[in-house]
């Protein structure tokens, strides 16, 4: 169990997780750190609303973890929980301490109400992955 998050949280999966409550409580009053490992096309419609928010994809965490604070705690999240496990174990293999999985990743985020920062212009629409397009357009 990390040092950083004593007061609450709980194991699953081998990792330890904090509630979208629990992080928020922790990223803005005791400075941990969000690290959204969501991709690149996934971030530009709702972001976390939390100060020091880091942006590193799933796909570059191997090539560019080095970047992270080791001085601070972080709480690794995604979209719903479930990629960011494989950031957790890869992180502890490379020997962070000081982090945990955000359970629910941003769906349960805005499920418990907290604060997004929303574009709505980046908002997508369609049937399937393969025919997602902007639902409005940009104004210029």
């Amino acid at each position: 169990m990390s040092k950083a998050f004593t007061s609450h949280g709980f194991i699953s999966s081998g990792f330890f997780n904090l509630t979208p409550s629990e992080a928020y409580l922790e990223a803005t009053e005791n400075g941990a750190v969000i690290v959204d490992v969501r991709e690149e096309r996934l971030t530009g419609y709702k972001n976390f609303k939390v100060p020091g928010l880091i942006h590193l994809p799933k796909s570059r965490i191997h090539s560019e973890y080095s970047t992270l604070p080791l001085d601070l705690p972080l709480i690794i999240a995604d979209s719903v929980g479930l990629r960011s496990h494989d950031v957790m174990e890869f992180l502890l293999d490379k020997g962070f301490k000081n982090i945990a999985n955000l359970a629910g990743g941003i769906v349960e985020w805005e499920h418990d109400g907290l604060p997004l920062d929303i574009d709505i212009t980046e908002q997508l629409d369609g049937s399937c992955t393969c025919q997602l397009r902007p639902r409005h357009k940009k104004r210029q």
